[in-house]
C-alpha cells in the first residue's frame, strides 16, 4: 500500500485562484484589501515568512503594508504601531509576526490588536467566537488543514482524529474544528503528559501531528490506511546538505507513506496553506468592514 501524496502546494493555488476572483470583485465595488505586517527584530524566519506573505499579497491583488522594528524596540512603541493599524482605513487585516522578544508581552500585543482586523485568529475574542461557531477569523494553519481534508476527499464523518499537540496557534483550534458538526469528527487530544502516545495514535483515522517534535509519531503508531497530516517543521543536521541541515516532520515520513491512506509531505504540505488561509482571512475582513457579501 502507498499513501496519497496531500499536495498542499496545488490545493493551496487552488484556492488562491479562487481568491483573485474574490479581490477582483471588491476592488470592482472600490475595496482592496489591505494586510499590515509587523516585524520585530531580524530573526532569519521571521524575515523569510513576512516576506513571502508580502510577495503572496502582491501576487494576488492585495496590498501589504510592513513594518520592520529593530530588536530592541519598546513594547509600547510596538503597540503604538498596533493602534495605527487598528484606525488605518486601508488595513483591513494585522498581523504581528511571532516569536517577539523576550521583553515583549506577548499576549498584551495580541490583545491589543482590533478582533475585526484579527486576521491570524488569536486574539481571546475571535477564539472565542470560534469555539462558539459565531462568525470570526479561524487561526490560518488549522483553517488550511480543515480545507486539506475537504479538498482531498478524506472522509471526516465518524472519524477518529488524535490531534498530537495542544498549542493555542495549532493543536487546541484544530481540535474544536474537526468536533463540528460539518466535521463531525471525534477528537482524542495528545501531549507531553499522555502516556503511551502509540495506543492512542494507532486507533486514529485521521492524526494530526503538531508537535515540534521531528519523528514522534513513528510507523508502528499508524493504523493502515488512515490520513496522516504532519505540521511540523524541524531542522535536523544532515552533512550531505548544503545548508548542513534538512527539514523533517513530526512523523516518519518514508515508513508511515508505506501503510497510510493519505499524507502530507514536509515541506510542502501545511506550510502552504497557511499563508493561503491568511490571504483569505484579510479580503473577508475587508468584505465584513465594508459590509460586502462575498
Amino acid at each position: 500500500m502507498s499513501a496519497v501524496l496531500i499536495d498542499g502546494k496545488k490545493i493551496a493555488e487552488e484556492i488562491r485562484n479562487e481568491l483573485v476572483q474574490k479581490v477582483n470583485f471588491l476592488k470592482g465595488k472600490g475595496v482592496v484589501p489591505g494586510l499590515a505586517v509587523i516585524l520585530v527584530g531580524d530573526n532569519p524566519a521571521s524575515i523569510s515568512y513576512v516576506t513571502a506573505k508580502e510577495k503572496a499579497c502582491a501576487e494576488i491583488g492585495m496590498k501589504s503594508f510592513e513594518t520592520r522594528m529593530a530588536e530592541n524596540s519598546s513594547e509600547q512603541a510596538l503597540l503604538d504601531r498596533i493602534m495605527e493599524c487598528n484606525r488605518d482605513p486601508n488595513i483591513d487585516g494585522i498581523l504581528v509576526q511571532l516569536p517577539l522578544p523576550r521583553h515583549i508581552n506577548e499576549r498584551r500585543v495580541i490583545e491589543a490588536i482590533d478582533p475585526n482586523k484579527d486576521v491570524d485568529g488569536f486574539t481571546p475574542v475571535n477564539l472565542g467566537r470560534m469555539l462558539l461557531e459565531q462568525p470570526s477569523f479561524i487561526p490560518c494553519t488549522p483553517f488550511g488543514i480543515i480545507e486539506l481534508l475537504k479538498r482531498s476527499g478524506v472522509p471526516t464523518n465518524g472519524a477518529r482524529a488524535v490531534v498530537v499537540g495542544r498549542s493555542n496557534i495549532v493543536g487546541k483550534p484544530l481540535a474544536n474544528l474537526l468536533l463540528r458538526k460539518s466535521v463531525n469528527a471525534t477528537v482524542t487530544i495528545c501531549h507531553t503528559g499522555t502516556k503511551n502516545l502509540g495506543s492512542h495514535v494507532r486507533e486514529a483515522d485521521i492524526v494530526v501531528a503538531c508537535a515540534g517534535a521531528p519523528g514522534l509519531v513513528s510507523v508502528d503508531m499508524i493504523k493502515p490506511g488512515a490520513c496522516i497530516i504532519d505540521v511540523g517543521v524541524n531542522r535536523v543536521p544532515d552533512s550531505t546538505k548544503k545548508k548542513g541541515y534538512r527539514l523533517c516532520g513530526d512523523v516518519d515520513f518514508e515508513g508511515a507513506s508505506r501503510i497510510a491512506g493519505w499524507i502530507t509531505p514536509v515541506p510542502g504540505g501545511v506550510g502552504p496553506m497557511t499563508i493561503t488561509m491568511l490571504l483569505s482571512n484579510t479580503i473577508d475582513a475587508a468584505a465584513r468592514i465594508s459590509n460586502i457579501a462575498i
